[in-house]
């Protein structure tokens, strides 16, 4: 039997204000509040309302058949406390089905894997907190942001007690290999690696409204005889969950598309659905998968490059970590929110300067008018935090000394 493992990224970073230079020193509220509020409510409207609903129905047609796996980053949790406090209770009362999984994650969506083993194990340790908080889940399977993977971050997971991790099936890591099967980490083999199917992930996730497609209009039916038809013993289908009514819009059919998938594909004897966890301890690993350098899901190159791929991001990232050890020495919940938020992985990702093979997403998802302009606003608002991480640690030693 052929296992369909589906799992989806739900995320939202907190977005910044416009930040200006003179700002500096007179303005510590980053956040541009409107816009997040606006943001949220729209995607939830247009995307987790209907798909949750519509995923819950389809879990209790199908008796528990129908399973997936999710993970949800600590900042759209906290948005969704804020703004949609009805989405978090849909999103529970998927996981209360028994049919669905969630993982473990970096909490703010950040590249701490790229930083230090400390910084990113802090951050996926808060993560995990918030999963037992909200959702009463421990966690035993990881994914790290944006499908970011090496060996060396396969070793940390582990370490973390993760028994499995999911990482982008590309092909210059696989070569001749196919990512339809487990694989085992090569620093610990006792760790699980699914990569993902991306060819037929993207055909949802991105040309599923393509009219010049030549395989427009993509139906459940040809969908399930693509699953059928492939090779190996897992099909690893990964994409956001913003798929579904967002970038995909309602009107396309994305959500019949959905209704229908199930059925067609259980249908089929030999197939079946299952979560991440259950996918990894299903099947006995066929090799091991060595990727000594960070490889993702993200553009064609499938690297980190979207993120540190120019001088104004990798200057941005420099400083941001730079400030780690001061700012953990304040032991203040308020800087540690902000140095949160501020790790977010979409803020470098605005920098990028990637516009020939994926420009037109990277300008999709970007709100800032060009690279310099995200840069800049990203360095005002972290010149003003540093600021004030500055006093504080004066004051402290100040009061330290009188005391």
């Amino acid at each position: 039997m052929k296992t369909i493992c589906l799992y989806f990224q739900v995320h939202q970073p907190w977005r910044l204000k416009t930040y200006r230079f003179f700002n500096i020193g007179n303005d510590h509220n980053y956040l541009d509040d409107l816009s997040n509020r606006a943001i949220m409510q729209k995607i939830a409207r247009e995307c987790y309302l209907p798909m949750n609903s519509l995923l819950l129905r389809l879990i209790n047609e199908n008796k528990g058949a129908f399973r997936i796996s999710f993970s949800l980053t600590g900042t759209v949790v906290e948005q969704f406390k804020l703004y949609a406090p009805e989405v978090l209770e849909s999103f529970k009362a998927l996981v209360n089905t028994g049919c669905v999984e969630l993982l473990a994650e970096t909490y703010s969506h950040s590249l701490a894997a790229l930083s230090s083993e400390e910084d990113f194990k802090e951050q996926v340790q808060l993560h995990t907190k918030m999963l037992k908080k909200e959702f009463g889940v421990k966690p035993k399977a990881f994914r790290n942001t944006e499908l970011i993977y090496s060996d060396a971050i396969g070793a940390m997971a582990a370490e973390m007690g993760f028994k499995t991790i999911l990482a982008e099936g590309a092909k210059h890591i696989l070569g001749w290999k196919t990512p339809d099967y487990v694989y085992a980490s090569a620093e610990n083999q006792a760790l699980r690696v699914l990569l993902r199917n991306y060819k037929l992930s993207d055909d949802i996730a991105f040309r599923f409204s393509n009219q010049s497609w030549d395989e427009y209009p993509l139906t459940a039916n040809k969908y399930a005889s693509w699953l059928a038809a492939a090779e190996g013993e897992v099909i690893n289908l990964f994409m956001d969950y913003e798929t579904f009514g967002e970038h995909q819009k309602a009107a396309t059919g994305i959500f019949d598309f959905v209704k229908a998938l199930p059925k067609e594909v259980l249908s089929n004897p030999e197939l079946c659905f299952a979560t991440v966890s259950e996918t990894a301890e299903k099947y006995q690993p066929v090799s091991v998968l060595h990727c000594p350098h960070a490889m993702s899901w993200a553009d064609e190159e499938r690297d980190i490059t979207a993120w540190l791929g120019n001088d104004l991001q990798n200057e941005a990232f420099g400083k941001l970590y730079s400030l780690r050890d001061k700012v953990k020495s304040l032991h203040n919940a308020d800087y540690d929110y902000v140095w949160n938020f501020l790790q977010t992985s979409d803020h470098f990702y605005y920098m990028a300067t990637k516009w020939l093979s994926d420009g037109d997403v990277h300008s999709y998802f970007n709100p800032y008018g060009s690279s310099y302009e995200a840069f800049i606003n990203y360095m005002n608002v972290f010149s003003d935090f540093q600021i004030e991480v500055e006093k504080q640690i004066t004051e402290k030693k100040k009061r330290k000394k009188n005391a």
